[in-house]
C-alpha cells in the first residue's frame, strides 16, 4: 500500500499550510525562502491547491481523481462533493472525532483494524461513512496506553458528529456542509485544473 512519507512540516511550509490543519501543533523555526515573491500562474495556484487537498487529507494521485470522478457524477456543486466526500473518510472521520491525533496516525490505526463501523471491524482508511454510522474503538484496544491517552485528550468537534470520550465512540449525525469543513482548501481551483 503506497503511503506519502513526506516531513510534514516541511511540506507544510511549502504547501503554505498551517501545520494544526495536520493535527500537529508545532511550528518549524525555518524562515520561509525562495521564490516567493515571483507571481505563480493560474496552473501553478490551481495545481499548488490539489496538492494541499491531496496533503490534507493522506490521499494519493489516484485515489484523489477517482474520489474527484466520483464527486463530478453526484448532483450538487462538484468541488463541495469532493471535500464532503474527503471530510466522509473513515480515517478523517476517526481524526475529528478525537479518536486519533494526527491523520496519519488515524491511517494507520484503522489499517491495523483498531475500529469499528457499526459493531464491524474496518480496516480501509478509504471508507465511506454515512448518516446514523456509529465509529468506536474496538473493545480489546480501548485498554491499551494509546488509546488511554487518546480518552484524555481535549479535541473540538465538528457539527455533524457526536462523540462519547468515555466509550471511544462516536455517531455520524449528518453528511458535512461546506460550512462545517474549516480546511483551508479552495476547491473551485481543483475542479478548474482537473477541467482542462
Amino acid at each position: 500500500m503506497a503511503v506519502n512519507r513526506d516531513p510534514i512540516l516541511k511540506k507544510c511550509r511549502s504547501l503554505q499550510i498551517d501545520p494544526s490543519h495536520m493535527g500537529i501543533f508545532k511550528e518549524s523555526r525555518r524562515q520561509p525562502h525562495g521564490n516567493g515573491r515571483r507571481k505563480m500562474s493560474d496552473y501553478g495556484l490551481q495545481l499548488r491547491e490539489k496538492q494541499r487537498a491531496k496533503f490534507i487529507y493522506g490521499v494519493l494521485e489516484k485515489q484523489f481523481r477517482n474520489t474527484f470522478d466520483k464527486a463530478s457524477r453526484k448532483s450538487g456543486i462538484t468541488g463541495e462533493n469532493l471535500l464532503i466526500m474527503l471530510e466522509e473518510r473513515l480515517d478523517n472521520v476517526v481524526f475529528r472525532m478525537g479518536l486519533s491525533t494526527t491523520r496519519r496516525e488515524a491511517r494507520q490505526l484503522v489499517t491495523h483494524g483498531h475500529y469499528t463501523v457499526n459493531g464491524k471491524k474496518v480496516n480501509i482508511p478509504s471508507y465511506l461513512v454515512k448518516p446514523g454510522d456509529v465509529v468506536a474503538v474496538k473493545a480489546k484496544s480501548q485498554s491499551s496506553p494509546k488509546f488511554k491517552e487518546i480518552k484524555e485528550m481535549e479535541v473540538g468537534i465538528p457539527g455533524w458528529l457526536s462523540v462519547d470520550r468515555e466509550k471511544l465512540q462516536g455517531t455520524v449525525l449528518a453528511e458535512p456542509t461546506r460550512d462545517q469543513i474549516d480546511t483551508p482548501i479552495e476547491e473551485h481551483l481543483i475542479v478548474e485544473l482537473y477541467s482542462k
